[in-house]
């Protein structure tokens, strides 16, 4: 099965960040200085996980989504947007820090997670600090429809975690509930971000339900793409442990797929490695996996919500910031890590 190809031509990740680069760079400036504690283990974890770099695709979103609208009405991308940004990235972050102690991970971006260096305690703690921070500089902005959208979309990702932990060593979970699921955890972090930079930027509501939705198809397009990745790359490329999600006991696409479409005995032995979380039996996965072509039927669910992002920025104006969104629609699918 071929994935469709996104419409447009459009730039690739190393030039997106150069565009975003400046801005980037001030809410960096913003985060260091807002991380700041009188509690020096905070301040060891925050900078640890906020040090450890990433893409930093979220708040990156949100600076785009104001620079394409912005641009349009001659107002650029201010420091509000640069506050919000960082508000995004400690939402995000924090997220993380929660999400390695609940799955017990030990890698992230290469490197060991925070819980496998001080502990699950301090890591839960230091992610309930950055929520909390978040929320400071987001009540500063003094804006009670920023809130809503940001205290919505925080409810809305717990919910997907506990939604995601009543999924763990399910193999009766389909693919319905895997698209519930990421919704909450991925997707609607991407939508606000995007959302919320539209609002910066003054536009209208239609406009800024077109960049909600182009954040959300975008935000399934990621996920699904990085659950592909789980079964088909490598732990140096991926930064995380192959097989992670196996271990886990979490059912992604890939394996939602293969166990739909293998035969009777082999859905049974899948059960039993999903209910077990057995990491031994990743090649009896791979290998249904492989079989049932379900990858190449994931990827081409992940393009089509690429290709539906990038639909959605159909009305906007024609400017550097949107060719840049388009190209993070192209990235989402074709990246390998």
């Amino acid at each position: 099965m071929t994935a469709p190809a996104l419409a447009h031509a459009a730039p690739d990740l190393k030039a997106i960040q150069v565009l975003a680069a400046p801005d980037m760079t001030a809410m960096d400036a913003l985060i260091r200085r807002r991380l700041a504690s009188d509690v020096v283990l905070v301040n060891q974890i925050a900078e640890y996980i906020v040090g450890a770099g990433g893409k930093r695709l979220r708040p990156m979103l949100l600076l785009l989504a104001s620079g394409a609208l912005g641009d349009a009405h001659g107002k650029g991308i201010g420091p509000d947007a640069h506050q919000l940004a960082a508000v995004v990235e400690f939402i995000h972050t924090s997220t993380l820090l929660h999400d390695d102690v609940v799955d017990e991970s030990d890698l992230r971006r290469g490197r060991k997670t925070a819980n496998a260096v001080w502990g699950n305690a301090a890591s839960v703690l230091v992610g309930d600090f950055l929520y909390s921070r978040s929320f400071q500089l987001m009540v500063e902005l003094e804006r009670m429809d920023v809130q809503k959208i940001l205290a919505d979309t925080t409810n809305m990702i717990a919910e997907g975690e506990v939604l995601q932990l009543l999924h763990v060593r399910n193999p009766d979970t389909d693919e319905a509930a895997y698209l519930r699921v990421i919704e909450r955890k991925t997707a609607i972090l991407f939508a606000a971000a995007t959302r919320l930079g539209a609002l910066l930027a003054g536009a209208d509501a239609a406009t800024q339900q077109a960049l909600h939705d182009y954040g959300l198809r975008l935000g399934y397009a990621f996920q699904i793409a990085d659950d592909v990745l789980d079964y088909a790359s490598d732990a140096a490329t991926l930064g995380k442990n192959l097989g992670d999600d196996l271990a886990e006991g979490k059912m992604t696409l890939p394996l939602i797929h293969a166990m739909a479409h293998s035969d009777e005995t082999v859905r049974g032995e899948l059960r039993r490695i999903v209910e077990e979380g057995d990491l031994d039996g990743l090649a009896t996965v791979q290998a249904a996996i492989a079989r049932c072509g379900s990858l190449d039927y994931s990827r081409v669910r992940a393009t089509t919500y690429a290709d539906a992002a990038d639909t959605a920025l159909a009305a906007l104006p024609g400017n550097a910031y949107v060719d840049a969104l388009r190209g993070l629609a192209r990235y989402s699918v074709s990246r390998d890590h």
